[in-house]
């Protein structure tokens, strides 16, 4: 990897275009009832470009996905903003779509209830709704399992149902939240190269956490850095492979390893920082 892969860690970089997410100067602390309050965020500034790839990558603990649910809207702004196609971001609205690591799927519902429960919550027509919802459910390879239930299906069907019931709203932004995490490791390594597949044929801005290097270099565009506790961004890499590049191409070159190894340098650093008890 060359000092030209690394960014500033503001990320905000000298494309002219208005980013679709903008964050400034954000802290953020946890107050528990009982207890010291903990800061989890400190200064952070990031901008992700449309219809970008960007991993956030760092040690447990460091504020990874307290970032993501702000962006998404579920966790109050304390200080600092953060903006989506520039107007601030107050609450969750249908532009930011969410997929969890626990599925979070209603159990009572098929496969096909599941992904159309957003539409229905968006008002769609029903005609429109269910040719959505068999859109996805075939994107994501599960025709002739639509009448089946959660319980049903494996831990890899139950994330491909989460990601076609976000997908089917088309929301500009998809938030992933260590989405492949709780997965073996052949069915993330497949759902990985369906993810790339699927946004490669999309318009979709992503913002994807993770903890594995690897993940990180395969899917992403840029990949955020994140020190341990209180988090804040250490470095901005990029890791944009040509377009057209299968996973599998893009794991068998020796960039890939390269840039797998200066990462895992970084992470491994804040993670043995983590261990000592953070950051002063």
């Amino acid at each position: 990897m060359t000092q030209a892969d690394v960014s500033p860690s503001s990320g905000g970089g000298s494309d002219a275009a208005a980013p679709v997410i903008g964050v400034r100067d954000l802290d953020h602390e946890y107050r528990p009832q009982r207890g010291k309050p903990v800061l989890a965020l400190s200064n952070i500034s990031l901008d992700v470009k449309r219809r970008e790839f960007l991993a956030l990558l760092g040690p447990s603990g460091c504020g990874k996905s307290t970032l993501l649910y702000l962006i998404g809207g579920f966790l109050p702004v304390q200080k600092g903003s953060i903006s989506v196609n520039g107007a601030p971001v107050v609450v969750p609205g249908p532009d930011r779509g969410v997929v969890f690591q626990n599925f979070a799927l209603f159990p009572w519902k098929t496969v096909r209830q599941n992904v159309l429960y957003g539409l229905e919550k968006q008002g769609i027509a029903r005609k429109e709704r269910e040719e959505r919802a068999s859109h996805y459910i075939d994107m994501v390879h599960l025709s002739g399992f639509e009448d089946n239930y959660p319980s049903q299906l494996s831990g890899g069907m139950k994330q491909r149902v989460a990601i076609a019931r976000t997908l089917a709203t088309e929301p500009g932004i998809l938030l992933m939240d260590e989405p492949f995490g709780a997965l073996d490791s052949q069915t993330r390594t497949i759902l990985q190269g369906e993810l790339l597949s699927i946004w490669a044929r999309s318009p979709m801005t992503v913002v994807f956490v993770t903890h594995d290097v690897r993940e990180a270099v395969l899917l992403a565009d840029r990949v955020a850095v994140m020190t341990a506790r209180p988090g804040t961004v250490k470095a901005i890499v990029d890791t944009r492979f040509p377009e057209g590049m299968g996973a599998e191409e893009i794991m068998r070159t020796r960039e890939f390893t390269e840039r797998v190894d200066a990462l895992w340098g970084m992470v491994r650093s804040e993670a043995v920082a983590a261990g000592a008890g953070g950051r002063a």
